[in-house]
């Protein structure tokens, strides 16, 4: 299918590797011209070259953290005028509720909730002043199923899906479309994160928690970065735009939910 994208131009956050990566990948794929961004360097770098040399495409790299009011200054003066958004950061530890103090659940609010609403207050009156644009936030799951030992990621990406529930209907009418993916499992690093500190507490192999997490997903396997970016290049396509607010899920199944 031809997503009828090609020659825009996306900003992908936290695209060196895992979801962030599959994302660009298929933007890529589709003829978009991407800014890349990610806190280190050199991955950042060898990812770069990486999609240069498979699609052709222009690709620039903007090495910051956009967790911090710096970084996120860089990467907005770099992606001016880019007709696609995709926000994505690194979820934030797990834990018990009483672990977590004010410190904690402040860097959980600025990486999760107000990084992505930054960018999205910086780069939109650019789309809708021409008439076009994509946003594509990647959240959790959590935020329809809340998990448990990720309070923290709960309670901040839940901020951020009811500022769009609002705002996505406030910038529809100008051709800017905004939506959410939620990522369950994927085979990505945060993954194998989770999958340690399961087997360390239960004292169990990595391997043996990976399989016991598979055996709870009706599809009994973990997502893929690259069928998660196909889903992304297609909310940034000219094939979505009825499609505006929602939380779309990619979990296999993991969450039984009725709507």
């Amino acid at each position: 299918m031809d997503l009828g994208i090609r020659g825009r131009r996306a900003l992908v956050c936290a695209s060196s590797k895992g979801l962030g990566r599959g994302c660009a990948e298929a933007l890529a794929e589709a003829g978009v011209d991407l800014i890349m961004n990610a806190r280190s360097p050199g991955p950042l770098a060898r990812a770069a070259e990486e999609i240069r040399a498979a699609h052709g495409v222009k690709v620039e790299e903007v090495a910051c953290d956009v967790t911090t009011e710096e970084g996120r200054a860089q990467l907005i003066a770099a992606a001016e005028g880019v007709d696609i958004l995709v926000t994505n950061a690194g979820g934030p530890p797990p834990g018990l509720w009483s672990d977590w103090e004010r410190e904690d659940w402040l860097a959980a609010i600025e990486a999760n909730m107000l990084t992505p609403i930054m960018l999205m207050k910086a780069l939109m009156p650019g789309m809708i002043a021409r008439g076009w644009g994509r946003v594509v936030n990647i959240t959790s799951q959590s935020v329809r199923a809340p998990i448990p030992q990720l309070g923290l990621s709960n309670g901040a990406r839940t901020g951020l899906t009811g500022f769009v529930a609002g705002t996505a209907r406030q910038v529809a009418p100008h051709g800017v479309i905004v939506n959410n993916l939620l990522p369950g499992i994927h085979a990505t690093d945060r993954a194998d994160a989770l999958d340690a500190a399961v087997a360390a507490a239960e004292n169990i192999t990595i391997e043996e928690a990976r399989a016991r997490r598979a055996a709870t997903i009706p599809a009994r396997r973990y997502g893929t970065p690259r069928e998660f970016g196909a889903m992304c290049a297609f909310l940034c396509s000219e094939h979505a735009g009825f499609i505006v607010g929602q939380n779309i899920l990619l979990d296999g199944g993991a969450a039984n939910l009725t709507m």
